[in-house]
């Protein structure tokens, strides 16, 4: 049976890519960024990098550090700001008059259309 922390730990948000330079598998998790672990396969790498968070995850407990929370687990608002220069707002407002949209709504379609 998988302990508490095991599964707190299984909700990081991990990515496995390939490291040309390395030429291996990479490790990644997006909460803790100064942590990496290389390997032969994806599954060595998921693994590995799953075992180096959980042992910083342990050495933070003991030494009594803010352990960063999970990204999969925080509240969004769904709101944030973004500052662009005057030039760039005036083309968006106009592309949003011209499409009879709000400015809101034509920059949030155009953050979610894949590129």
């Amino acid at each position: 049976m998988a302990t508490k922390a095991a599964i707190k730990n299984d909700r990081y948000t991990y990515r496995v890519t390939w490291s040309e330079e390395d030429e291996e598998y990479v490790g990644l998790c997006a909460e803790f960024p100064s942590l990496s672990w290389l390997a032969g396969t994806q599954e060595e790498a998921l693994q590995g990098i799953k075992k180096v968070v959980a042992e910083a995850v342990a050495d933070m407990k003991s030494n009594n550090e803010p352990i960063p929370k999970p990204i999969a687990t925080k509240h969004y608002s769904g709101i944030f700001t973004v500052r662009v220069t005057p030039e760039v707002h005036r083309s968006l407002a106009i592309q949003a008059a011209e499409a009879n949209v709000s400015i809101n709504r034509l920059v949030c379609g155009k953050l979610t259309t894949p590129v």
